[in-house]
């Protein structure tokens, strides 16, 4: 079953019972339901998250140890945002918007690494519908003039290249040369700096000073902080908690109409990035399961959600950072292609399910056992039957699918 077809019949179903869908209240309004009334088998999924629990990360919890262990050991890995010890193996069940289950230390503020993408693509989203990028296909030099994409092979660089992690753009941002983010192990340094330029878009690299620059791009474009647009259009609208916070680096700092303001970074890298809760981690997750809505409002556009969930051409398991898709299912084999993930390190987890309108986060645990926690809370999902109470899709949104 096909993203499209997986929601629709879903959302269908939920019209034809006729109940309202439901959102949580704001901050610690969360209407909880038994697992049962959630069609949950509550013995399945007590040993799901038994074996979540036991598959916590085995890695240093003093983050900033665990940095200078494993990325700092980089070229140019030296930290230069902050770090902060992590908590508890944490997670959390969402089924129909319900509070099902949740373990470790939901409210704890911790670093969520590269999920931080999925928070900046937002913001860029964000931009998009508004107009302010008329072509996600539009070079990002026709936008913004400072300086990062005025080489030749850079001048060509679109959104959607920064999007999808494919522009390989060169250069050194925030004392971050390009070359130095994850540099090939089995290839002397000296041959890569030197390497030739694929063509932007026809190869895939994993890269935080490239996400970085988009993080720039998108501040140049809005001309105001992104954690204060990201505040203002989404989380006060999902109701989340004000724990949150969105770090950059002690350099990146740039003059903004005389007014200096802090460039977030895309993930944790060398430190910073989002710090957040799994509660409201949980929230993220159902507002992009639910098409970029939250009871009434229109967040990001169904448009938007359809390309950031559209296969990348050179690496089909990813579309807008950092959306990983279940293409083939490769990501979670028992799971429908039409599932997809926020992934960060850690690992940090926000798994969204369409087909049985899903939610499930997971906080250090380890990535090989992802995709087994998720097969048996899936389990659990299979075993439990009709539910309760379900709410009814919203008409509005079954008509933009049906579009499709």
């Amino acid at each position: 079953m096909n993203k499209t077809a997986a929601l629709v019949s879903i959302l269908s179903t939920f019209a034809i019972l006729g109940q309202a869908p439901y959102y949580p209240g704001p901050h610690q309004d969360w209407e909880r339901r038994a697992p049962a009334a959630a069609g949950l088998d509550a013995r399945l999924l007590e040993e799901a998250i038994a074996f979540a629990k036991a598959s916590e990360s085995k890695e240093p919890r003093d983050l900033a140890l665990n940095h200078e262990l494993s990325l700092g050991r980089e070229p140019h890995g030296n930290a230069v945002g902050p770090f902060k010890p992590r908590g508890d193996m944490t997670g959390m069940v969402v089924r129909h918007g319900y509070l099902v289950a949740e373990w470790g230390e939901p409210e704890r503020v911790d670093m969520t690494f590269s999920v931080t993408k999925s928070f900046l693509s937002t913001v860029v989203g964000l931009a998009y519908d508004r107009g302010m990028i008329a072509d996600l296909n539009d070079p990002v030099r026709r936008y913004v003039a400072t300086g990062e994409f005025d080489s030749p092979h850079n001048a060509r660089i679109t959104w959607d290249h920064l999007l999808r992690q494919t522009s390989d753009w060169e250069g050194t941002l925030w004392g971050k040369p390009d070359w130095a983010d994850r540099p090939p192990e089995k290839q002397p340094l000296a041959d890569y700096i030197r390497r030739p330029r694929t063509g932007p878009g026809d190869t895939y690299k994993y890269n935080d000073v490239r996400v970085n620059v988009l993080a720039l791009a998108a501040l140049h474009l809005w001309r105001r902080p992104l954690p204060r647009v990201l505040k203002e259009m989404v989380m006060d609208a999902i109701g989340s908690s004000n724990t949150w916070r969105w770090y950059g680096y002690e350099n990146s700092w740039v003059n903004l109409d005389g007014v200096m303001v802090q460039s977030v970074s895309g993930g944790g890298h060398w430190g910073g990035g989002m710090w957040i809760s799994a509660r409201d981690q949980a929230r993220f997750g159902l507002m992009t399961l639910r098409r970029g809505r939250w009871k009434d409002l229109q967040i990001l556009s169904e448009k938007w959600v359809r390309m950031a969930l559209t296969p990348t051409a050179a690496e089909p398991g990813y579309g807008f950072m950092n959306w990983f898709l279940n293409t083939g299912r490769r990501m979670v084999p028992a799971a429908e292609e039409a599932s997809f993930a926020h992934l960060g390190a850690g690992s940090n987890v926000i798994y969204a399910d369409p087909r049985h309108d899903l939610v499930v986060v997971a906080r250090w645990i380890r990535r090989d056992a992802m995709a087994e926690f998720l097969k048996r809370v899936l389990a659990a999902v299979s075993a439990g039957g009709p539910t309760a109470i379900r709410p009814r899709a919203d008409r509005r949104l079954v008509a933009q699918t049906n579009q499709r």
